[in-house]
């Protein structure tokens, strides 16, 4: 049998009889890998739906903004329209500033007066009914998907009513909701959607109400990298000017993404974190069994790279096919996640090169930490010992018999079992201060004021980043929690079949089966409160890394709370299987023990 086929048999038997580390592992590195690799494609993905729409609408390069209107806008617009370098251009046409009313939302709007039949450069794409006709109104899908209309509703624009005949995207403007570009007469510009109607809709529309008005140019360059240098040839000092190029307008674009990216890889660091120290716990727990399973290996004639080769393939197997499932899960979640106004089409591409390979770092230094420390010390452990390990015994320590004695028994057992286990009693507590981290992250977001989308801020239409940040926040700190839950409940119980026969010999001296449940869920309970204390502070600093200045800081009662629930649940966690464990029969575990 060659070396490959052997360590091959050897992971798939190991892999049959440990199913529950296999799959916990798995999944861990999946979530921590899917998130990590949607943090990292975002940008890219966003740019590449932004180039899909511009392609298919014939996007301009440069948007010419006037601010205002008049004789000598006219005559710059149309200068800019025949200078050399363009090859084609749109308009100049009026973009009017009004109000819109939808199922009772009201909104800002800035209206497009478009011909018939578009031209050759900025033709909306239309993908629900048709193209602007006089008396009716297309609508940018992105605002009609927050209004909730379609095809066939009626809307309001400043106080008259008009049918909606289409939906249409365009990559001339910002997505939703920054379709105004500039404000009325070259301001500031406030969350505003985007409709067309046709040129003489939107003029009677702005003569009738005096509206205010901006006269917009679209224009395709012969050069379109020489944007800067178009702009610059092109300032005109008697006619202010805006000139948004298509680059602005990608860049824009991800502003709705700005929270997001470090939401989800910091969020992967953190599911990262709490992976290794669940599976560090069971490999720790399997620690004589490894040894054991080593030293077999080494009588049968095993060099100790073969063995150190067969413990650490099982793990990064399992890390590796994680790592494929988690870039798998990305790639399908990548248009929901980077796309959630609706406002441009395309497919989106899947993580890139780059992305895959710190992925494929992530799972494979999550199998590597976990787990090479006691792979290590089982194939450098001599063949002898290895066959007749047995659990570690604890050391002798006289003061924390004097201390511990003056204290009630589940205290006391709790105590003792923390002290002689301190590494596990320290991933416990980083395991407790990652999940409050995550749940201070989740507080402090919903603690922040946010401006709605609606007319003059109104919430009436929701703050779509605001909402986006939420959600992402909500399903990292939920899988977080959900690997908090697996790896207490490994703790408790790698603990309790480690301390069975120290828990029997208690029982013998009088402890009763709900003493000895209550100190096994103590031996949690006192790191996870040390966990909880220093999560707090640690999650507020990491926040405000990311955080903008004027941010506003949870109320203390929030963070008090989210500290006690943590414990509570804790002890909730711990109570089944520490209580299992203390109904094994006083008899089967000594003799386990001495077998």
């Amino acid at each position: 049998m060659g070396p490959i086929v052997l360590v091959v048999r050897l992971v798939l038997a190991d892999l049959r009889r440990h199913k529950v580390q296999a799959v916990m592992l798995l999944l861990a590195v999946t979530v921590a890998t899917a998130t990590m690799a949607l943090g990292l494609s975002l940008r890219g993905v966003s740019d590449a739906l932004y180039e899909q729409t511009r392609a298919v609408t014939a996007g301009p390069d440069v948007v010419a903004l006037s601010g205002v209107t008049g004789p000598a806008v006219t005559s710059a617009l149309a200068s800019l329209a025949v200078a050399p370098e363009v090859v084609a251009h749109h308009g100049p046409y009026r973009v009017v500033y009004a109000d819109l009313t939808a199922r009772g939302l009201p909104s800002n709007v800035v209206v497009h007066g478009f011909a018939e039949t578009p031209g050759a450069v900025n033709r909306p794409l239309i993908t629900s009914g048709r193209w602007v006709r006089s008396g009716g109104t297309v609508l940018e899908r992105g605002f009609a998907t927050a209004l909730g209309v379609g095809v066939g509703d009626h809307v309001t624009i400043a106080g008259r009513s008009y049918p909606v005949v289409g939906i249409a995207v365009t990559a001339a403007t910002s997505i939703y909701p920054w379709a105004a570009q500039i404000g009325p007469y070259g301001g500031g510009s406030d969350y505003s959607g985007l409709a067309w109607m046709t040129r003489s809709d939107a003029r009677a529309l702005a003569s009738s109400h005096d509206l205010p008005v901006t006269m917009a140019l679209d224009l395709k360059l012969r050069d379109p990298a020489a944007i800067e240098a178009f702009r610059e040839a092109h300032r005109d000092s008697t006619v202010r000017i805006n000139f948004h190029s298509w680059r602005f307008t990608a860049e824009q674009d991800t502003v709705i993404l700005r929270n997001s990216q470090p939401i989800l890889v910091v969020g992967s660091w953190l599911l990262s974190f709490l992976a290794i120290t669940g599976v560090a716990a069971l490999a720790v727990g399997r620690a004589v069994e490894q040894t054991r399973r080593a030293g077999l290996l080494k009588a049968v004639g095993a060099a100790p790279g073969l063995i150190a080769t067969v413990l650490l393939t099982e793990y990064l197997a399992l890390a590796l096919a994680g790592d494929a499932l988690g870039l798998a899960i990305a790639r399908l979640t990548a248009p929901a996640i980077t796309s959630p106004t609706a406002s441009r089409i395309g497919d989106a591409a899947g993580p890139g090169g780059a992305t895959v390979a710190a992925a494929t770092v992530l799972a494979v230094a999550v199998a590597v930490l976990s787990t090479l420390r006691p792979t290590l010390r089982a194939s450098r452990t001599a063949t002898v010992t290895a066959l007749t390990a047995t659990a570690r015994r604890p050391h002798h320590r006289p003061w924390l018999t004097a201390l511990s004695a003056l204290l009630p028994t589940p205290l006391l057992l709790g105590l003792r079992l923390t002290a002689r286990r301190p590494g596990r009693a320290v991933l416990q507590a980083c395991s407790t201060a990652t999940t409050v981290i995550a749940i201070v992250a989740l507080l402090t977001l919903y603690a922040q004021p946010e401006r709605g989308y609606g007319l003059d801020g109104s919430s009436v239409l929701p703050n779509l980043r605001g909402e986006h940040d939420r959600r992402l926040m909500l399903a990292v700190t939920v899988l977080l929690i959900a690997l908090a839950v697996v790896n207490t409940l490994t703790f408790t119980w790698t603990t309790a079949m480690e301390a069975r026969a120290n828990m029997a010999i208690a029982r013998t001296l009088g402890a009763t089966p709900g003493q000895i449940t209550a100190g096994l869920s103590v031996a949690q309970l006192l790191p996870s409160l040390l966990g909880a204390i220093i999560g707090v502070p640690l999650g507020i600093g990491l926040l405000s890394l990311f955080a903008a200045r004027n941010a506003v800081d949870p109320p203390s009662s929030w963070l008090l709370g989210a500290a006690l629930a943590t414990l509570l649940a804790t002890a909730a966690l711990t109570a089944l299987p520490a209580r299992l464990a203390a109904r094994r029969p006083v008899a089967q575990a000594l003799s386990a023990e001495t077998a």
